[in-house]
């Protein structure tokens, strides 16, 4: 079992920032990617990023890329969302989630390919 914690998310105007954070705990030595999820009222839960466990690689999809950053501190076991530039249509629930599989240098771009995940954070970006 892999336990996330999300948190940091709030209201923020347009164009500023906010970085959020997921705390990870249990069976990480399992974990082969982590990712970001966002979902707005009405939407399908969307994949933002993901961050590889061992490689530390990234991927983000094209509207957040340049503007969102994913990070992971080892000693904290904490993995970040860093969101800059922030618009209007970044409003939804952010989840972070862990999943693929350890030694694979991929990152899951779907949510098929995740098996834990946190209780989501709200993030509102005013205009």
């Amino acid at each position: 079992q892999v336990q996330l914690v999300e948190s940091g998310g709030g209201l923020v105007q347009a164009g500023g920032s906010l970085r959020l954070s997921c705390l990870v705990s249990g069976r990480t030595f399992s974990t082969g990617a982590m990712g970001w999820f966002r979902q707005a009222p009405g939407k399908e839960r969307e994949f933002v990023g993901g961050i590889n466990w061992r490689r530390l690689n990234t991927y983000y999809i094209d509207s957040v890329k340049g503007r969102f950053t994913i990070s992971r501190d080892s000693d904290k076991n904490t993995v970040y969302l860093q969101m800059n530039s922030l618009k209007p249509e970044d409003t939804a629930v952010y989840y972070c989630a862990s999943g693929g599989t350890y030694g694979d240098y991929r990152i899951p771009l779907a949510s098929g390919g995740y098996n834990y995940w946190g209780q989501g954070t709200q993030v509102t970006v005013s205009s």
